[in-house]
């Protein structure tokens, strides 16, 4: 039975398939209506006219990464000019939704690079680790997507991720437990091996 449903679960594509029709806006709301019914309120209480429409444009925002195509936002490079030493963007606002109870995670992400021949404009490296928040999400995965896309579209030699994050399907609810906070990493390329490991470590402590 658990193998079954192991492989059910690594059969489910991460992104919805193209055929599958995106639903209307006047869905969504009745889905927020019926969500509404759910908790035990009235959907037509006065304080809850507007919900549905102020949900669905909220909803906008949080998940706007799935119209966003993460390695266009890095196709605008420019000459290292002979830098070769870490360039590391710290402390980058996360917010993002974990996949599991559709609850918030909140923290924060470093990311650096070692050049090859390219640099980027560093809010690009901002941008990066939104357009991948903004999505339904594992904290892992993200980890991954960000260090992978930077690795693929900029080739650099070395990429490393660090996500630090709280998640509030662990503070608000089950065991309750707050001030809980999770670190993810991947390290790539030369990062992966000493003495730069040592190094981006050592770094991320300054």
């Amino acid at each position: 039975m658990l193998d079954a449903r192991l492989h059910l679960i690594e059969s489910q594509p991460a992104v919805a398939p193209e055929h599958e029709a995106r639903p209307s806006r006047q869905e969504a709301e009745a889905a927020v209506r019926t969500l509404i019914r759910w908790a035990g309120d009235a959907p037509r209480r006065e304080g809850l006219l507007d919900t549905p429409a102020r949900v669905v444009r909220a909803y906008e925002e949080w998940f706007g990464g799935y119209a966003i195509d993460p390695e266009a936002l890095l196709e605008r490079d420019f000459d290292a000019a002979g830098y070769d030493d870490i360039v590391l963007l710290r402390d980058i606002p996360l917010r993002s939704m974990c996949e599991h109870h559709m609850a918030a995670i909140r923290g924060v992400a470093h990311v650096a690079y070692l050049p090859g021949e390219r640099v980027v404009g560093i809010s690009k490296l901002a941008r990066l680790v939104d357009a991948y928040s903004r999505r339904l999400q594992i904290q892992e995965r993200l980890t991954s997507e960000i260090a992978d896309t930077l690795e693929r579209v900029l080739q650099p030699r070395g990429v490393a991720v660090i996500i630090k994050a709280s998640h509030e399907c662990i503070a608000s609810r089950g065991i309750g437990m707050h001030g809980v906070n999770m670190v993810t990493r991947r390290l790539r390329g030369c990062f992966d091996n000493e003495p730069w490991r040592s190094d981006i470590l050592e770094a991320l402590k300054a």
